[in-house]
């Protein structure tokens, strides 16, 4: 059975420390003023990079495209009342959500 944690998010870039799935990760969450988006990237605990520059869009596992990196976990990104659309600038952690969803 898979069990979803919402991960705390606030509407402004963000670099923060996070345990899912017994491994700490460094996620960096970025706004892309080009194309309106909110920009994940994720690294170890020491900060070397692992992957970088995930858009942060809905309906899908943004992980699962990167699955021979075995996370053991999903992110899914949503929307209150519109799980299909995606988070805004100003809704990121109020109405938008990331979700790590444990395998």
């Amino acid at each position: 059975m898979s069990t979803p944690y919402e991960i705390p998010l606030s509407p402004q870039p963000q670099m923060f420390g996070i345990a899912i799935a017994g491994t700490t990760y460094t996620l960096t969450v970025t706004w892309n003023w080009v194309n309106a988006s909110w920009i994940i990237n994720i690294a170890d605990s020491s900060g070397n990079p692992i992957l970088s520059g995930i858009p942060m869009v809905t309906g899908a596992n943004l992980l699962e495209q990167f699955g021979y990196l075995n996370f053991g976990f999903q992110l899914i990104a949503q929307t209150d009342n519109a799980p299909d659309v995606v988070p805004t600038f100003a809704d990121l952690g109020s109405t938008g959500h990331l979700y790590a969803i444990v395998d």
